[in-house]
């Protein structure tokens, strides 16, 4: 739940920080005091997109910190591990989340202490707090959220029957484009495959080797210029042993018989300084001994034929071939051919590999008919079940002799329209990414009545109480969340306005609830009541954030109740509105919190 809040320059608001408790909250305020922007700091932790316009003028950026407390919450494993992955801590099983909006547009998140993006707040938000305003009420309009409902309320059974038909619909898709490509592009995949086969032959024929072009470039070089090598290999040869490669014995004056003469001569002194000196003419003798070593091998291993040359230059117009066709270097050809290769074994245009392919769609179509119709099945199963429970509970909100319906439809097209379609059920269906249902919500206004799309037939006010009828139903199977309710009251009054106020209470008993309103019968039911005040200074205007005690809860309804204000008559009603709440909140019969409500109301 939300513990706590604090906001800074959104809005009129300047500085303003609340702590919400378990139960039902509720903000209250003259129109224009700022309570819109409490809701719209829990947008800003909620992930919602950042406007700078709402920041309060003069002032360089916006705040928003709440601290999350997950005691409770069905969810809190699932929320402890978006904190965990993003790097973030908690602080005694309670998370504090922080959104800043600077007057440049820029946005930034902080969750557990750490920086996140904006979408990890949002993930993090989700399964603990849901803002409903009055753009979700139009929402609600929409087929797909519709469908989301009804997909929320059935649970593990459409949610499987979801995963599996969209696991055969992705195969089925990919099954028919290659089959489609195939069949469009048999004569390009012909020509390809021919063009592929040519080009493995050539390469293969040549049979290069990796790094082979640099080898053969470096030898060619070599033998080109052997007789310079050769020479400039003896000569030092000789120089190094005082006779030339492959002659018997070294004759006189050799470096080597030099090194040896200097060598004896220094280490016979009995100078410390010649004798050093004897040590490093015995290294270089050493190193020139090595030097003589590698120049024998470097001689040994020079080509002797000379039709080697003539050879290398056909080997190397060979793989020249290669490179001028296939890639810049050898290495490259060889990736080439390896990529041709698989490239090859994927492309099948034999009659019988186009019907293996066309049978795997067939065979494809009936499994994701099969999967659709589950999916159908498990939708209209819950169907029944929402439409009796929201009926139940709108007839609560004062609708008494309307009722909810819940109709699955099937996705119709034409047997010839465009698109993926599948056969269901012997007629052709859309086969969307979330099935090949519509999903409609339709509202019997009374009996007797026609059920009517809810856009067509309810009024804002009915609207209101079906989201809230909905949401009641939704939340059952769940506990911990927080939900706000933006002015879900608008619209309505009296009777009306005193079962909102109760089935809010009774929200509140799982959940933790806060309610925007400006009816004191649903400010009346509240467990915390917090009110925005509006202070009017020189060229602006600031409010402020304040939690009420009873007596000011009194004061504030009084206020509410058509402007009563602080006289006796407006205290009365508004202490006999607030007791009749807490009566109904306690009571164990209906009956006994009817009578309460109708002292009231009469």
């Amino acid at each position: 739940m939300l513990e706590e809040i604090r906001i800074s320059s959104l809005g009129v608001i300047e500085q303003a920080a609340a702590e919400f408790a378990p139960g039902l909250t509720v903000l209250t305020g003259e129109t224009g005091a700022g309570k819109t922007m409490v809701v719209t700091s829990l947008h800003l932790l909620a992930g919602a997109r950042a406007d700078p316009g709402r920041i309060r003028a003069g002032a360089d950026k916006a705040v928003v910190e709440g601290r999350f407390s997950l005691a409770g919450a069905s969810s809190a494993d699932l929320v402890r591990a978006t904190v965990d992955g993003a790097g973030g801590e908690l602080d005694e099983d309670a998370v504090i989340a922080v959104r800043s909006v600077a007057a440049d547009g820029r946005s930034r998140a902080y969750l557990g202490g750490r920086s996140v993006p904006v979408g990890t707040l949002s993930e993090f938000a989700g399964p603990l707090l849901t803002v409903h305003g009055q753009n979700d009420q139009l929402r609600l309009l929409r087929p797909e959220r519709q469908r989301d409902l009804l997909d929320a309320f059935a649970g593990s059974p459409a949610a499987k029957a979801l995963r599996a038909y969209q696991g055969v619909r992705e195969e089925w898709l990919a099954a028919r484009a290659e089959l489609a490509d195939r069949t469009t592009r048999s004569r390009e995949l012909a020509l390809e495959q021919d063009h592929l086969t040519a080009s493995l032959a050539e390469i293969d024929g040549v049979a290069p080797v990796s790094g082979e072009d640099v080898d053969t470039v470096e030898k060619i070089k070599r033998l080109s210029d052997l007789d310079t090598l050769r020479e400039a290999a003896d000569t030092s040869y000789a120089a190094l042993t005082g006779a030339g490669y492959g002659s018997d014995g070294e004759g006189a004056g050799s470096v080597l018989d030099l090194l040896g003469t200097v060598r004896a001569a220094l280490s016979g002194s009995d100078d410390a300084a010649l004798r050093a000196l004897a040590e490093r003419v015995e290294e270089a003798a050493t190193v020139a001994g090595d030097v003589a070593t590698e120049l024998g091998t470097y001689l040994t291993d020079l080509p002797s034929d000379p039709s080697e040359l003539e050879s290398l230059l056909l080997r190397q117009s060979e793989l020249k071939t290669l490179t001028r066709k296939y890639a810049p270097d050898i290495d490259g050809v060889i990736a080439w051919a390896d990529e041709a290769r698989s490239r090859l074994e994927g492309i099948d245009t034999s009659a019988e590999g186009l019907a293996a392919l066309q049978a795997r769609v067939t065979a494809l179509d009936a499994d994701l008919a099969t999967a659709a119709a589950a999916l159908t099945a498990a939708r209209v199963r819950a169907a029944g079940s929402l439409g009796k429970k929201v009926t139940g509970e709108v007839r609560k909100l004062a609708m008494g002799g309307a009722s909810i319906t819940v109709d699955v439809a099937p996705d119709a097209v034409a047997p010839d329209a465009d698109g993926a379609t599948v056969v269901v059920d012997g007629a052709p269906r859309r086969a969307g990414a979330h099935g090949t249902d519509v999903v409609e919500f339709r509202l019997v206004a009374h009996d007797g009545a026609n059920p009517l799309p809810i856009g067509k037939s309810a009024s804002g006010g009915e609207l209101s109480r079906v989201m809230l009828a909905l949401e009641v139903v939704l939340a059952a199977t769940e506990s911990g969340l927080t939900m706000v309710f933006d002015e879900v009251d608008a619209g309505v009054g009296g009777k009306a306005a005193v079962e909102i106020g109760r089935r809010l209470a009774a929200l509140a008993q799982r959940h933790q609830v806060i309610v925007v309103t400006h009816l004191p019968q649903v400010a009346a039911f509240a467990d915390t009541h917090l009110t925005v005040g509006k202070q009017t200074g020189k060229g602006s205007v600031t409010s402020t954030l304040t939690a009420l005690s009873r007596e000011e809860r009194i004061a504030e309804l009084a206020r509410m109740l058509a402007g009563l204000g602080d006289s006796d008559t407006g205290r009365a009603h508004a202490e006999e509105l607030l007791e009749a709440a807490d009566s109904d909140k306690v009571a164990q019969s209906g009956a006994h919190a009817g009578t309460a409500w109708r002292d009231v109301c009469d």
